[in-house]
């Protein structure tokens, strides 16, 4: 039976660990049939490890979303590997320390400004380095964590993730033309590196521990991953501009 990437090319960020959602979007990629090539800040040699227990080998690209010189030889590098695109998947969230757990109030403007820049303006950044290589249309999928309300210990993340949902919405209606759609995957919380940066993360995570109608388990990355997977797939020809909860539930209920 073939899989609903069979033929696609996908460009995966963000594959630190092996409990990450990106790494288990690559892993069910290649399962169901796509060709991929990774990308990785600052530590390529990390993830070239943690790529070895994909089903199939993968390229590793260095590429920093936040320096306009990675983001420029990106296209030549990836055109070498795949020929072209069909799909990106953006991975990729950072804030200073002083910028989560509490601190919001007292958070300076320069660690705000990298927030956005490598959590939200970076979706941008990144799919026009890609664009060129979609030259029959393709998907981009993105990873927020619900930006609607104000998390326990999330402080600036929470803004970086709005405008990461903002930006996803203005690329789906500038790049609607080329036949690029631009969508969201709305994850639970997942015991990723990402996560555990976060402090006080525990308490974050413990809101789905009463609020979810489905059980949510905080080990268990694939769920997302196969929400990734299906917004890159032909399965969802005419959605763009969409926010996708893999969350449990949570975001219906209101306490």
């Amino acid at each position: 039976m073939s899989g609903i990437l069979d033929g696609k090319r996908i460009l995966i960020t963000g594959v630190l660990m092996e409990s990450s959602i990106a790494f288990h979007t690559a892993r069910l990629a290649q399962e169901q049939g796509a060709e991929i090539i990774l990308t990785a800040f600052p530590r390529p040699t990390l993830t070239e490890r943690i790529a070895r227990k994909l089903p199939k080998p993968a390229k590793v690209i260095e590429l920093d979303v936040t320096d306009a010189e990675h983001l420029g030889r990106l296209e030549g590098l990836v055109r070498e590997e795949l020929g072209g695109l069909d799909g990106v998947v953006h991975s990729i969230g950072f804030a200073p320390q002083d910028a989560l757990g509490g601190n919001f109030l007292n958070t300076p403007f320069e660690s705000v400004a990298t927030a956005m820049h490598v959590s939200a303006f970076s979706l941008k950044s990144l799919t026009m380095a890609c664009l060129p290589l979609m030259t029959d249309g393709g998907a981009v999928v993105g990873l927020t964590f619900d930006a609607q309300f104000a998390w326990p210990q999330y402080d600036w993340m929470g803004p970086a993730k709005a405008a990461l949902e903002a930006t996803s919405r203005y690329l789906a209606r500038d790049l609607g033309k080329q036949n690029v759609r631009c969508n969201l995957i709305s994850a639970g919380p997942i015991g990723s590196m990402a996560a555990k940066s976060i402090p006080g993360f525990t308490d974050l995570a413990d809101v789905w521990n009463h609020r979810s109608p489905l059980e949510w388990d905080m080990s268990d990355p694939e769920p997302a991953g196969r929400g990734v997977v299906a917004l890159l797939s032909d399965w969802f020809p005419k959605t763009t501009g969409e926010i996708v909860h893999v969350d449990g539930g949570v975001h219906a209920i209101g306490a």
